[in-house]
């Protein structure tokens, strides 16, 4: 177990570059296993959940090759299925959400998949109904080992289907997806996921030479092909850490500018900030965070109390909510944030009340801020990291905070954004790891 030790007050500047997306890479990894031919994926980011993930490739036999940092090759011509079924196999993806993903490529192109309850982070109830209720549709099998937690999922020949979603699963849409460019005749998709990461997978499919229709929308119409071929991808900027640079810039930054983000692919993240009161300005492709020492937060048109709350794309993310809620306590004024996904995701914010934050925790799902508008800063504690979110808005609030703080289970935070540490240390931030 690891800890950080962070001495708070230290104002940063400089430039930083966003790692690429992780969300996007647990999903084209997968994608990996839809054909025999070598795919080449870059900007993969070096954080231990996708770390994970290509260890779980190796383990069933595809061939993994480092070319350089972040550029891999993927071939996965021999696959050992009986691989799946070990208890070693199973104890891994168990601890890995993303190993969900895994199911869709392996039923299509093999008629057989396993996999084990996935874990991931405790932030509330995660269902993965979707996925099962898609693969049905599609003509799949499956069966649940309650005693060893294990999913059996099989299919002669998937069979193009229509269906309305029961929710806008990211990964439920990613699964189905890759499930159905190998099925025979059409598949529709209604009420699909569209953020960021569904349409690069989408692109990259369409490179290997499926036929997907719809990109970008919540309605993808998928044309089954008998074969899939190699490519070239390049993974997106990850849009969470650079809304999480957002807001350390704005807590604690005396100007910085996050290179290369694919400002097209942000959504409403800078409005989001911007509604707080944070200047972020666009410079070509990239955003520029100046010095604040004061930021007010927006009402509504109407005067009423500005809400933030999270929604399927085009909506705003659940995963910057911890972030924006860390940014409101130095901001003049209050805000409503309701996280309506997960109901645990909010239960990081008595570490910020110890520090001096004022926040009310009106139940699991909604929390009030009221800014300090700077006239108080944040005092040093120690505290722990429930889940990657709410680790890095610990971590800028500790960094904007008076005294040292120390943040223990890092590991969470290891999961979701690569060598944070020293990226934030050469910023001027005093953070040290300390291996327990």
């Amino acid at each position: 177990m690891s800890s950080f030790k962070i001495e708070g007050g230290h104002r940063l500047s400089g430039v930083i570059t966003p790692q690429g997306a992780k969300n996007e890479a647990l999903q084209v990894l997968c994608a990996t296993l839809l054909t025999s031919e070598p795919v080449r994926i870059h900007n993969i980011p070096d954080i231990a959940d996708v770390n994970n993930q290509i260890q779980l490739l190796r383990d069933i036999g595809v061939q993994v090759t480092e070319n350089a940092k972040g550029d891999y090759t993927f071939v996965a011509n021999v696959v050992n299925l009986d691989f799946l079924a070990s208890d070693e196999f199973l104890e891994r993806s168990a601890r890995l959400r993303g190993s969900i993903m895994l199911v869709g490529p392996l039923l299509t192109r093999f008629g057989r998949a396993l996999v084990s309850k996935p874990g991931g982070d405790k932030i509330g109830r995660r269902r993965v109904d979707t996925h099962f209720l898609g693969m049905e549709k599609l003509g799949a099998h499956f069966s649940y080992d309650a005693d060893r937690g294990l999913f059996e999922i099989t299919a002669d020949k998937l069979q193009g289907a229509y269906m309305l979603l029961d929710e806008a699963s990211v990964t439920g849409t990613a699964n189905i997806i890759m499930a159905a460019v190998l099925a025979e005749g059409t598949t529709t998709i209604y009420n699909a996921a569209c953020e960021p990461y569904i349409q690069q997978l989408c692109k990259m499919l369409n490179a290997m030479g499926a036929h997907i229709e719809g990109i970008a929308s919540n309605l993808l119409t998928i044309h089954g092909v008998t074969s899939l071929h190699g490519t070239n991808h390049r993974i997106l900027p990850d849009m969470i850490e650079v809304g999480s640079f957002i807001g350390m810039a704005a807590m604690c930054g005396d100007g910085i500018r996050i290179k290369d983000v694919s400002y097209d692919d942000l959504g409403i993240i800078p409005y989001t900030f911007r509604r707080l009161g944070i200047n972020v300005q666009r410079q070509d492709d990239d955003i520029y965070v100046p010095c604040h020492d004061h930021y007010e937060i927006e009402s509504f048109i109407d005067g009423s109390f500005m809400t933030f709350s999270d929604a399927p794309w085009p909506g705003l993310t659940p995963d910057l909510l911890s972030v924006l809620l860390v940014v409101a306590t130095q901001a003049k004024g209050s805000v409503l944030i309701h996280q309506k996904m997960f109901e645990s995701r909010l239960f990081f914010v008595d570490k910020l009340i110890d520090m001096g934050a004022q926040i009310i925790l009106c139940d699991p799902h909604r929390a009030v801020v009221v800014g300090h508008d700077h006239q108080m800063r944040l005092r040093g504690g120690r505290m722990t990291s429930p889940d990657i979110r709410a680790g890095i808005a610990l971590l800028i609030a500790a960094m904007s905070a008076e005294g040292v703080s120390t943040i223990s289970n890092i590991q969470q935070i290891d999961r979701g954004y690569e060598d944070i540490e020293a990226r934030l240390n050469n910023l001027g931030a005093v953070i040290k790891r300390i291996n327990d």
